[in-house]
């Protein structure tokens, strides 16, 4: 492991430091929306499906209905915007209520790598914030030559999720997102000609509850819903996973109970600020001191400051450096 900390034993120990810390002020997975924390609400919501940029395609993950259709019964889909400063395009987006999960494709803009990477956004399984921690994002990969998809998976209640109303996490039976995600690794893979991508350079990115698709993901190979057609017979395992302050992991100081590790995990990139006062620290602590144990060949940067929901945010500040790490890093494993 490529420790910027100590040895797993380490990591271990101060996970639960952190979480006994943690867990008088604030909850131990995420309960507020991800962007939430850095962004005012600014025209609201306003009803109606997200429609990407001109010139980019947003693509249905499934043949027909998605299987098993969403937690509840629930208005159609709508998006909520947010005030922005000018240089991040004056507004931000998430997505609520989402029953038909896409991909969007963003090409690469510079010379293209063959590589391609699946950005999960987070939102807490309640709404997905698409921008911020979705089209931003592939506004910088594209640029390195990566084919970018963001995904809009079904939400709320795709995972576990913190319930306003009960004032507990619910997690439920079925693990929606995960489906929608797992599809999406698929589809994608299934596509590499038409993308001009190599299948086996195809990643995963996630922020928050994206980051909590992205151990899923790298994990449960298993399908979680029953095939469709033959692009599920496709593998689902990503060549190289990266997890930004992951969540949903560090459960009342205990691992994830439902999340197994296994040494087929893909080469992991796993990057975090101490200072996150929605998914505390033990979550990246936890999962990297886990793959660490499996023998997976894992990364992992703690900044001292950065909060949650940074994204490409404070490019001034050190925890703005993650993006040339997570470059330099996929090219010392060969996938950039």
């Amino acid at each position: 492991m490529n420790r910027v900390m100590g040895v797993a034993a380490i990591l271990a120990a101060v996970a639960m430091t952190a979480t006994a810390h943690t867990q008088s002020r604030a909850p131990l997975i995420q309960t507020a929306p991800t962007a939430a924390v850095a962004l005012e609400p600014a025209a609201g919501q306003r009803v109606g499906v997200w429609q990407p940029r001109a010139g980019l395609k947003q693509v249905p993950i499934w043949p027909g209905n998605a299987p098993d259709g969403t937690l509840r019964p629930q208005p159609p889909e709508n998006v909520e915007t947010y005030k922005e400063p000018p240089e991040f395009g004056g507004k931000s987006e998430a997505v609520l209520d989402i029953a038909v999960p896409t991909m969007t494709i963003m090409p690469p803009s510079g010379r293209n790598k063959g590589t391609a990477v699946i950005v999960f956004p987070g939102g807490g399984f309640q709404k997905v914030f698409i921008t911020l921690e979705g089209t931003e994002i592939c506004d910088w990969l594209t640029v390195q030559g990566i084919t970018c998809i963001v995904s809009k998976y079904r939400a709320p209640g795709g995972n576990d999720y913190w319930d306003d109303g009960l004032q507990r996490h619910i997690t439920p039976k079925i693990m929606r997102a995960l489906q929608d995600a797992q599809r999406t690794i698929r589809l994608v893979r299934s596509k590499a000609k038409e993308l001009n991508i190599d299948p086996n350079k195809i990643g995963v990115m996630g922020f928050s509850a994206g980051g909590y698709l992205v151990a899923q993901t790298s994990n449960i190979l298993t399908p979680a819903y029953k095939p469709v057609d033959a692009i599920d017979r496709i593998s689902s395992r990503p060549d190289f996973a990266v997890a930004l302050y992951p969540g949903h992991i560090c459960r009342h100081g205990k691992f994830d109970p439902t999340l197994p590790i296994f040494k087929t995990a893909p080469p992991t990139f796993i990057a975090q600020a101490w200072n996150d006062p929605i998914d505390p620290v033990c979550n990246s602590l936890m999962y990297a001191s886990a793959l660490d144990k499996a023998g997976v060949s894992t990364e992992m940067h703690l900044f001292a400051k950065g909060g949650h929901a940074f994204g490409l945010r404070k490019k001034n500040e050190p925890v703005g450096i993650w993006p040339q790490l997570v470059e330099r890093w996929m090219k010392q494993i060969g996938m950039l």
